[in-house]
């Protein structure tokens, strides 16, 4: 699938990039019809000095609506983690409906 990889205010080295179209790319197994992606890295500034600061958020667009995920780790590996996982909930949330609607 086509992912669109942009990080703000840093620049992510070639095995964050790779570690995360690696993990979107799984997310086909579930539903083949993707029709690309979009994913935003930040470091977001804390005020509480925490050290889950990696911002990790994706966008998949499928024929009729766009998944969104958007979530918080300590690394960009562990956010990417928890989005991808959150995605492939909401993909088999969608199909579901998709299929309850042609056998309806």
């Amino acid at each position: 699938m086509k992912l669109d990889i942009q990080s703000i205010h840093f620049t992510a080295d070639q095995k964050l990039i790779d570690f995360i179209q690696q993990k979107v790319d799984k997310l086909e197994t579930f539903y083949d019809r993707f029709v690309d992606g979009e994913v935003f890295l930040r470091v977001q500034k804390n005020s509480d000095n925490s050290r889950d600061n990696k911002v990790v958020e994706i966008k998949l667009r499928i024929p009729g609506d766009t998944l969104v995920a958007k979530k918080h780790g300590v690394s960009f590996e562990a956010a990417t983690d928890e989005a991808t996982e959150s995605l492939r909930r909401q993909v088999k949330k969608y199909k579901e409906k998709i299929l309850d609607k042609s056998g309806a």
